[in-house]
């Protein structure tokens, strides 16, 4: 069996990813740069519901650089405990604010390499952000994406990295952030980890992952 899909088949794909989620975006709940950096590092292995239900109080005080520095690290993890990893993130919160003031006058900046110096600032999250808040094409891959991007054979990725390399590539450059996003819906609402609803999907005419199953 084949392992990713032909040029004319990722197209019919993406049509009907548009078609399926014409308005996708960011479900990330922020109203700067600095907000979504923040909620995309509390984000890690963490659901955008319950960071957003964190973030709707934390950010009612302390939504800049210089704000979340009034907090100890104990204040700010009680703040953020139930994102998980609570004492990792809220380490690497504090640090980033601290570095974002010394470095960047207390403003995120706007490239992947300047974002992936901030601590727990991976390649990931620095897309979210430059793509989100300033954007700029980019091809964040998340568990979602990687999941869904390979089971469909968008792309045939053993990693987040091979995955968004050939997604880049088989992708045009003006559809990357609006096909991440579309991915992710389709990954939270249809094509589940566990039990994907196959039957229902649009794609499964296409999909590698569904003619598998039913061949």
């Amino acid at each position: 069996m084949k392992k990713k899909l032909s040029k004319k088949d990722i197209n019919v794909v993406l049509n009907k990813l548009e078609k399926l989620y014409p308005h996708a975006e960011c479900e990330l709940a922020y109203n700067s740069p600095f907000e979504l950096l923040i909620s995309t590092i509390l984000a890690a292995q963490c659901t955008d519901v319950r960071v957003n239900k964190v973030t709707s109080e934390l950010y009612k005080e302390y939504n800049t650089p210089e704000k979340i520095l009034e907090l100890s690290q104990e204040e700010l993890e009680n703040k953020i405990r139930s994102c998980g990893f609570y004492s990792t993130k809220s380490k690497n919160i504090l640090a980033t604010c601290k570095i974002l003031i010394e470095n960047y006058d207390g403003v995120v900046p706007d490239t992947r390499e300047e974002l992936m110096k901030l601590p727990g600032v991976g390649r990931k999250t620095a897309n979210v952000v430059i793509s989100n808040a300033y954007g700029k094409p980019a091809m964040a891959v998340d568990t979602h994406v990687f999941r869904v991007s390979n089971r469909i054979g968008l792309v045939n990725g053993k990693n987040v990295d091979e995955t968004e390399q050939q997604l880049m590539k088989n992708i045009p450059k003006n559809l990357w952030t609006d096909t991440h996003h579309r991915i992710i819906f389709l990954g939270r609402r249809i094509c589940k980890a566990r039990k994907p609803i196959c039957e229902e999907c649009p794609i499964n005419e296409e999909c590698l992952y569904y003619k598998g199953k039913v061949m």
